[in-house]
Formats: C-alpha cells, structure tokens, sequence
C-alpha cells in the first residue's frame, strides 16, 4: 500500500501567504518563502503553491517568488494559477515545479490537459476542481470560487482522468476554512470512481479529520493550509497519530 500523503497548500497573493474561509475574507498567514522552508523541514510529503488571484487579474503566476520558494523546498513542488497554454508550463517547471495545477483553463480549453500530459507526462499534470453543492448536485466552480458552470464535478473529473490527468485536487467550497471536516461522502464517490490519485481539500480542523478522510474515503493526499500556517497542527505530531491509527506515512 502507498503511504499517505500530507501536503500543505500556500495560496499566495501579492506576495503573501492568505487564507480565507469558503475563499473569501481573506487573511494574512505569512511569507511563502519562509512557510515553504519549514513544512520542508518538518516533514512535509509535498508542497501545493496556488498564485490565486492569477487567473482572475488574467496575469501569470509570479516567477521570482515561485523559484524562491523552490529553493527551499526538497520535496516535491506543484504550482497553480494563471497557466493557460503549454509555454506557462515549461517556464514553471524550468523555475523549480514539479508538477502544474491547472483549474479554469482546464474547464475552457479540455485540450489542455491532453496537450500538457502528451508534451510533459500525466505524473506532471494535477487538475485541481473547485466544487460547491448547489440545489442536490456538486458543480464546478472557477475563478477561485467566483463563477459557477453547469458541469456537474464527478462528470468533469471522469473526463480530466481520461484526457491524461495524473492527479485530481478536490477542494470544496463548501468545507474550505471551516474546519469542520472534510467532504468524506462525496471524496469517497469521487475516489471510488476514477483510477488516479485523488487529494482531499477543504475543512481540515484537527488531526482527526485527517484519520478519518484517510480511512473513510481512502484518498491518496491531504491537503490544509491554515491549520498548519497558523501552528494549528504540526506535521511531525500528525503523522505519529496517523501511524497510531494504522495509516501508513512516510
């Protein structure tokens, strides 16, 4: 069996490190650089950054910062935001990104993900699908949260794996910041209905919220932010009660 994996995200905007609460009221949680450093240090399986107001601002995601923040990090880095074509990507991975998220454009141009998986691999492509329950069923929402489409999100995810998704990061709006839990019901339909790994995002609160979306909806990764930005949880402490619980972690 695959370990587990933890994986902090840094949603960075002008240069900092925010985190709201179902993506808006956004608030200060650091500098990038130096939270990047220490989940390095701490054990940390991976590092998701996510340049948030990119695609919104229709801008690209900040180089310096990104390669900055690499050189940081010894674990593997995905980046997101503002990438629209395969050119973003190569720059991106030539600053130090392992893998790309890709989200909105993923949604206008499908191609995109075929494109970036045929030029670079699927192990380098994530699509990251931002989800919200709306009258009975789950839709995907773009531009950081802002606009809702009428694609129904397990329909979209079946089609991102077919067309050469490697990875799938699920966020739901509705649990994001939170707290509460993550969406274990709808995680386990969606991981029980495709065949690459899928990581949990929204609603991480306390160490056994992630025992239990690990056990209940057997995910391949989660995903937090602030509840480790803020020292919330330690990810050293974590993963001992993951392993106490019969969780296998690096």
């Amino acid at each position: 069996m695959l370990a587990k994996r933890i994986v902090p995200c840094l949603d960075v905007k002008d240069g900092r490190t925010v985190k709201g609460v179902n993506f808006v009221d956004l608030r200060d949680a650091g500098d990038p650089v130096e939270l990047a450093w220490q989940y390095s240090q701490q054990g940390a399986d991976e590092l998701v950054f996510l340049d948030i107001t990119a695609t919104h601002e229709g801008r690209k995601t900040t180089i310096d910062l990104v390669k900055a923040v690499a050189r940081q990090v010894n674990i593997p880095f995905t980046i997101g935001g503002g990438i629209n074509e395969l050119k973003d990507a190569e720059i991106l991975l030539n600053a130090g990104a392992d893998k790309i998220s890709i989200n909105s454009a993923a949604v206008r141009n499908p191609q995109l993900i075929n494109n970036l998986a045929d030029a670079f691999g699927r192990q380098f492509v994530v699509v990251a699908v931002d989800t919200r329950f709306v009258e009975e069923r789950n839709f995907v929402h773009l531009r950081g949260g802002r606009d809702k489409t009428d694609i129904e999100t397990e329909n979209w995810i079946k089609e991102a794996e077919d067309r050469g998704a490697g990875e799938i990061l699920l966020t739901s709006m509705d649990h994001d910041g939170t707290k509460n839990g993550f969406d274990i019901a709808f995680l386990k339909r969606i991981n029980d209905s495709i065949h690459i790994p899928l990581i949990a995002s929204g609603g991480a609160g306390n160490q056994q919220h992630f025992v239990d979306v690990f056990q209940q909806a057997n995910v391949d990764a989660a995903l937090a932010a602030s509840v480790f930005h803020y020292g919330e949880i330690l990810i050293p402490e974590l993963k001992e009660t993951l392993r106490s619980n019969g969780i296998i972690v690096r």
